[in-house]
């Protein structure tokens, strides 16, 4: 027994002197690994935040990097995608109000990841002033408007071009009698006063080319239809037009916005459904602009027989108008001929007079109905009325054209931090960022850059400094960030609403310039990057230029997207040099599909 109780004794002796040194090696061991796990599960955190600011973002050795991507070309039957306003998907929707044409924008699982290609043959687009006149006939090669439409002058083809005569279903004699013509009913039209319009069914836009040379600024706006190509032609000869139509949704564009809205024979609608047509039109107008008819019910008198109708009918429809118009706050202001011009109230008087008569139709809105909210925003049976606050939005109080665009507007106070201090110096930061894109990109200003989009603006600060430039600029304000698209306005500018996680309402191959102010780092949580960009060569003209405003942290991964796009980019400097934020000034090429015939190469 003692024997092995001191065999006992000495093992329990020498597992004393283990036990530590195995408890030390554990202690150490797990030690490091924790260290080890913190310091690579740091690393780790960083790495997958990187990734997640940038979805199409790729980390090599613990730096932000995009992986090297190409995107195949489109078939050529994709020459003319417009992804939200796409044919082939309108039998999955309703007819019902023509809500088939509205925007309906594929899932993310049908978006394209591919290269729109131009039509065989494409060219360079003829520059403006001449192209108000004529474009290359293989850039929008659309033999059945040619076809339909040569009767009435809207365009002929004589060679290998289009030339626009300034016709019109309404003004055989030309655009310019016609507007000369409204003119003399709108003497606001020649002073100054006038400074913004929307043209609803646009045809080919002569009116609203027309208007430019008068220092009115127009939106040209029809859907995709039948009419193939009408916002094409437009934005072809260098005028402002945009996809939509007046159908269930509110258009893309804030309450008192345009000093006059046009339709000539546009075929909608206006008395059915409650008049919700004229609703819209009313709550896009500011308050003492515009409403301006021509075509039916207007002069029915003598144009009855014409429109394959009878005098009865048109006589009724003429006097539903003039009653609908009348109970929303509208009175005739003048009418010649084919023209009725209709002023919208310019005060608030009327209004208060609706509001005490509870069989009154259509009623007025309630106060839970955001005026300008208008990005999918439904059409509702109501009349907007204007805000009582604002005294100097009226078209009476807004001054005249061009002080307006450097006057404080009063509606940057309804912006979270807007004032008129605020104001000036975005305008002068934008002057100072003008002069320097001039010195980095000779184009801007020249006639090589006519169509333009500043792809989310503030208060439209680019397009001021741009203003005495042979361009127009399309200013997008982001349906998620702050409401200033009043302010553009306002300014006497023009701009849309719109959420860059979706394809813009426009054809391919309509902007010669876009330019980007941090929209990647803003949006960079909601809106894939690839698809922005992919966005953005699909609207790009060949040659036409890009200039991208970003974070330090985000241009060399644009840079790498741009290059599976086939642009050439290069980095600059901003005007203030600052290391966090830089330049890319980048321009798409000309290449044309690999079905094309050697001779369009």
């Amino acid at each position: 027994m003692k024997d092995n109780d001191d065999k006992y004794e000495k093992a329990e002796r020498g597992s004393t002197k283990i036990l530590p040194k195995t408890a030390l090696l554990i202690l150490l061991c797990g030690l490091s690994f924790y260290l080890g796990g913190l310091y690579c599960g740091k690393n780790k955190l960083e790495i997958n935040d990187v990734a997640k600011a940038g979805s199409s973002l790729d980390v090599v050795d613990n730096s932000p990097q995009v992986k090297s991507v190409s995107f195949p070309e489109c078939s050529s039957d994709y020459q003319d995608y417009t992804p939200c306003t796409d044919p082939r998907k309108w039998k999955k929707y309703g007819t019902h109000r023509l809500t088939f044409m509205e925007r309906h924008c594929p899932p993310v699982f049908d978006r394209k990841q591919c290269l729109v290609p131009p039509p065989n043959g494409y060219k360079s687009p003829i520059r403006w002033p001449k192209s108000k006149n004529e474009c290359w006939y293989r850039n929008v090669p659309y033999d059945w408007i040619n076809k339909q439409k040569s009767n009435q002058h809207w365009l002929k083809k004589e060679g290998d071009k289009f030339h626009f005569p300034g016709g019109g279903t309404m003004f055989p004699n030309g655009v310019s009698a016609y507007v000369d013509l409204m003119q003399d009913l709108i003497p606001e039209m020649k002073d100054g006063t006038i400074r913004t319009a929307i043209d609803t069914g646009c045809g080919v836009a002569s009116w609203g080319g027309d208007l430019l040379d008068r220092g009115i600024l127009t939106v040209s706006l029809a859907p995709r239809d039948n009419h193939e190509a009408q916002v094409q032609f437009a934005l072809e000869r260098g005028i402002p037009a945009i996809l939509g139509i007046i159908s269930t949704q509110r258009l893309p564009f804030p309450s008192n916005s345009f000093d006059m809205a046009h339709c000539s024979r546009c075929l909608i609608p206006w008395t059915e459904f409650g008049g919700v047509y004229l609703l819209e039109v009313h709550r896009i107008l500011r308050p003492g602009g515009f409403w301006v008819l021509s075509g039916p019910p207007v002069n029915y008198e003598n144009r009855w027989k014409g429109w394959d109708t009878t005098v009865e009918a048109q006589r009724s429809n003429y006097e539903k108008l003039q009653d609908l118009l009348t109970s929303m706050c509208f009175k005739m202001y003048a009418k010649k001929d084919d023209i009725a011009v209709w002023q919208k109230s310019p005060d608030n008087a009327c209004y208060n007079k609706l509001s005490n008569d509870p069989d009154a139709y259509p009623p007025k809105c309630d106060d839970s109905l955001e005026p300008d909210s208008a990005w999918y925003t439904p059409i509702r049976p109501c009349v907007v009325v204007p805000s009582p606050k604002l005294k100097k939005t009226g078209l009476e109080s807004t001054p005249k054209w061009p002080q307006r665009l450097h006057a404080t507007p009063e509606r940057i106070s309804d912006v979270p931090g807007g004032n008129g201090g605020l104001f000036k110096r975005d305008g002068s930061k934008w002057k100072a960022r003008a002069k320097h894109y001039k010195k980095l990109l000779p184009a801007v200003g020249s006639d090589k850059i006519r169509n333009v989009m500043d792809m989310n603006t503030a208060y439209g600060g680019l397009a001021a400094a741009l203003v005495d430039d042979p361009l127009w600029v399309m200013n997008v304000v982001s349906s998620y960030a702050a409401n200033t698209l009043p302010v553009v306005f306002d300014r006497g500018l023009i701009g849309t609403y719109h959420d860059w996680c979706e394809a813009f309402s426009t054809y391919p191959r309509t902007y010669d310039l876009l330019h980007v102010d941090g929209l990647f780092t803003s949006e960079s949580q909601r809106c894939e990057m690839k698809y922005v960009m992919l966005e953005m060569d699909r609207i790009l003209r060949p040659n036409g230029y890009a200039i991208i405003r970003e974070s330090s942290y985000f241009v060399d991964n644009i840079a790498s997207v741009a290059k599976g796009l086939r642009w050439s980019c290069r980095k600059e400097q901003t005007e203030s040099e600052s290391e966090n934020e830089k330049l890319l000034i980048c321009q798409k090429k000309l290449w044309y599909s690999s079905n094309a015939t050697s001779e369009t190469k």
